[in-house]
């Protein structure tokens, strides 16, 4: 039996959608396999650079500090992978320390800048009233200034002629203390939005006040925008400090830091391996951080509006 005209558009039309449907499945499952591989490189790297500058003494066969006074600026050998420095002392060994005080004391200072952030702007989102108003004003004068004309100025108030290891104290810290406004406006606003919330609505009709409201209602739903903030400070610190060092005003030396080393570029405009490897190195990482942050967001947003829903649904708060 033959088919008419109308029944072979159909067919055609089904055939067409089936594939059109099947082609935006592939697209989507190629999609989700390559940020899979790209979020799985990255932590790689992340991992096997860490554990490189935590043995950066035995890999490089020395330490950064010492001077090999034969070898000053020596060129790459197999001896001295990215060379000598004007001391003596091996490039790679120095580029390894390094990379293990960024990639150790930047997450440090962005749980320091987080946890601040948390204080002020969580109290100041459930408080509100002249508490809000203050935090308000605060945060915008923090905004409103350049940052890194704010971290030099602070830097240069401070004392400089101090030990390497107090130098790196110095730095962070100050780069945590003053990284919190815009994690707290961020923080502020989503407190806000929870603070009429039905889950919170009941769980103070049962009994649960201040501290307890807080930590067991309140904190679990703002965990995704806390991650955020903390995976979002991290590459931020990384740069910051790796400014101070390069104007003189970072790690002090014989310790090496990202910005002390990019500092020889005052002094020698030459083809420099350990600085091109620097560079490198610093951009290497910075990308991981982006590709690992932007996977972290979406999970844990995800997560979080999974929760609420669940929690609006039941008809009860978390945990009372």
């Amino acid at each position: 039996m033959k088919r008419t005209r109308s029944q072979k558009s159909e067919v055609r039309s089904q055939k067409k959608a089936g594939a059109g449907l099947l082609s935006s499945v592939f697209c989507l499952l190629s999609s989700a396999c390559r940020r899979f591989h790209t979020r799985n490189l990255a932590w790689i790297f992340l991992a096997l650079l860490f554990l490189a500058a935590l043995f950066s003494d035995r890999i490089a066969g020395a330490s950064y500090a010492h001077q090999f006074r034969d070898f000053p600026s020596a060129p790459i050998s197999w001896r001295f992978l990215l060379g000598t420095d004007a001391l003596g002392r091996d490039r790679l060994a120095r580029l390894l320390a390094a990379t293990r005080i960024s990639l150790l004391l930047a997450p440090a200072a962005a749980v320091f800048s987080t946890a601040l952030a948390t204080l002020i702007g969580g109290l100041a989102g459930y408080r509100g009233g002249l508490i809000d108003r203050i935090a308000v004003r605060a945060i915008d004068l923090m905004l409103s200034l350049p940052w890194i004309f704010l971290l030099i100025a602070a830097r240069a108030l401070l004392p400089l002629n101090v030990s390497p290891a107090v130098s790196v104290l110095i730095t962070f810290a100050l780069l945590g203390a003053l990284g919190w406004a815009g994690p707290a406006r961020v923080i502020r606003a989503g407190v806000r939005d929870m603070r009429s919330s039905d889950f919170l609505l009941q769980a103070r009709a049962c009994g649960c006040r201040g501290f307890r409201l807080l930590l067991r209602q309140l904190a679990p739903n703002l965990k995704p925008v806390l991650l955020a903030q903390f995976w979002t400070a991290i590459p931020l610190f990384i740069l910051s400090e790796a400014n101070l060092g390069l104007l003189g005003l970072g790690v002090s030396d014989p310790l090496p830091s990202w910005g002390n080393l990019l500092r020889e570029l005052e002094t020698d405009l030459a083809f420099n391996p350990g600085i091109v490897a620097c560079l490198a190195l610093m951009l290497a990482v910075l990308g991981c951080f982006r590709v690992v942050t932007e996977q972290k967001t979406e999970v844990r947003i995800q997560k979080s509006e999974d929760r609420s829903q669940n929690n609006s649904l039941r008809g009860r708060p978390l945990i009372i």
